[in-house]
């Protein structure tokens, strides 16, 4: 069979299989959660990551992290040409005070090129090691890797066993996928504040920055700000 007559054959089959890639990448993106929801599914990944025996570097990083941003279902779905697509939210935190601030509401959208094919969910943890990083969350969008360096977060009980052992990014990358637990590339990546989300939760149109100034009292955040809490709290065991 010359290649002509391989493409002719295996169009059909391709354009489907996209199209159902696609379709599950526009389901995730149709069914926005709310505030509420998002607060929950944040809390409820935090604790099944922190079961995982590689957790122990997550932690420690978060002992002292800027920020945390979780992402409590980010889909990805691909046919050659791919992408992924995930709701979340992004806290800030004085390392000096232990106070957490927010949270402001995000997404994480990217393309991606290469051998691949499916649909898959991974929960995803980014933890914000310095000031220049918080400050890239601060406004409409930031580019991952562009715009801000990440990198694969190290696993394993000390963060200086990991992938990077000068720790200089400024954001480091954590997934959990069907149990798995590992660091993760998201370069190329943008996340972009949700201000409609912003403003659900808030009552009122508020900034990023002002979002992200604003200690996190509310009552529903509280049970996410204890899980955090907990983690930094075996960090140090």
């Amino acid at each position: 069979m010359n290649a002509t007559r391989l493409c002719r054959t295996t169009r059909p089959f391709l354009s489907l299989a996209l199209a159902l890639c696609l379709l599950a990448l526009g389901a995730a993106v149709a069914l926005a959660s709310s505030p509420q929801e998002r607060i929950r599914d944040c809390t409820k990944v935090l604790r099944e990551m922190a079961k995982e025996n590689d957790s122990g570097a997550m932690a420690d990083l978060i002992r002292s992290a800027k920020g945390v941003a979780i992402f409590p279902s980010v889909v990805k779905a691909g046919l050659v040409f791919g992408g992924k697509y995930g709701e979340g939210l992004i806290l800030r935190r004085d390392p000096g005070t232990g106070r957490w601030f927010g949270p402001s509401f995000l997404n994480v959208a990217g393309a991606s090129w290469g051998l691949q094919i499916g649909v898959q969910s991974t929960a995803l943890v980014l933890v914000i090691t310095n000031d220049r990083g918080m400050e890239g969350f601060v406004g409409d969008k930031v580019t991952l890797g562009g715009d801000l360096s990440v990198a694969a977060g190290p696993v394993g009980r000390n963060a200086e066993a990991g992938t990077d052992s000068s720790l200089t990014a400024s954001i480091y990358s954590y997934s959990m996928s069907k149990g798995l637990f590992a660091g993760l590339s998201l370069e190329g990546a943008v996340v972009s504040t949700e201000y409609d989300t912003n403003r659900s939760y808030w009552k009122k149109d508020l900034d990023s920055r002002r979002v992200l100034n604003t200690r996190a009292t509310k009552d529903a955040i509280q049970p996410l700000i204890q899980e955090l809490n907990r983690q930094i709290k075996r960090s140090r065991q």
